[in-house]
């Protein structure tokens, strides 16, 4: 063998290597907007400050029996919650996820578990929501370590490892917790339930479910219960899933 063959030879199999790990990169990337440390210290200012621990001494969760204790808020622990985009759905992008809002435990003033939801607005972090129990703790817990993804349209939970993507609460998914997806197979899942209701779809144009509008949106308005109300957004999307009933989670604005 020639020498411009052998190192014809060695530029292919380099090529092939770099291929390789390029799409294992692609396939392992990242959720956006992770929280950063000045971020961090941001949401245990805001969600331990005099206006937050306002609102959980006013908030009352229905059902909620009162217990003698001191609302509170613990910014030690942290929760970033991941929700997986349009564009990821879409096959446009290899980011599967990105940061929806970071979940701080805390209690309301008759000791009701409850969780704050702190969200970036701008540079700033905003305190959006008090959130009835503490399932983001308990979920980031038996994540064991991977990144929480939460698919709002059917309340359904995962924790992340790289490629791997492990149900943590399926809900109406009919996937039972512990089941382990690619994330290729878990995009697929998703394209299934919502690529007929992305942006420039029928559904969009005809503004199918009362419209679309911005991150606030996957927030839903509570009635007077304090019951929030369907639908929920995907990436700025608002998407019904047809023959889905899920059940609310209690919450106050």
């Amino acid at each position: 063998m020639s020498m411009l063959r052998k190192a014809m030879g060695v530029a292919v199999l380099a090529g092939a290597a770099m291929l390789t790990t390029a799409g294992a990169a692609a396939a392992a990337d990242g959720p956006a907007g992770t929280p950063t440390a000045a971020d961090t210290a941001a949401i245990g200012q805001v969600t331990s400050g005099p206006a937050t621990l306002g609102r959980l001494a006013a908030t009352k969760f229905p059902g909620a029996h009162a217990a003698a204790a001191q609302q509170s808020a613990d910014p030690r622990t942290q929760v970033p919650v991941y929700e997986p985009t349009a564009a990821f759905v879409a096959g446009k992008s290899d980011v599967p996820a990105a940061l929806a809002y970071v979940a701080v435990p805390a209690r309301t003033g008759d000791g009701t578990a409850a969780t704050v939801w702190a969200e970036r607005q701008g540079a700033a972090w905003t305190v959006v929501n008090v959130a009835s129990a503490d399932y983001e703790r308990q979920y980031a817990q038996a994540a064991a370590g991977g990144y929480l993804l939460h698919e709002p349209q059917v309340n359904a939970w995962y924790a992340v490892h790289g490629d791997a993507v492990t149900v943590l609460d399926g809900s109406v998914t009919g996937l039972a917790a512990g089941t382990k997806l690619s994330l290729a197979d878990y995009r697929a899942a998703l394209h299934g339930r919502y690529a007929d209701k992305l942006p420039g779809s029928a559904y969009d144009r005809d503004g199918a479910g009362g419209g679309y509008g911005g991150r606030e949106r996957a927030v839903p308005a509570a009635d007077d219960s304090g019951v929030p109300m369907l639908p929920f957004v995907l990436g700025g999307v608002l998407v019904l899933v047809a023959g889905a009933a899920v059940v609310p989670r209690l919450r106050r604005q």
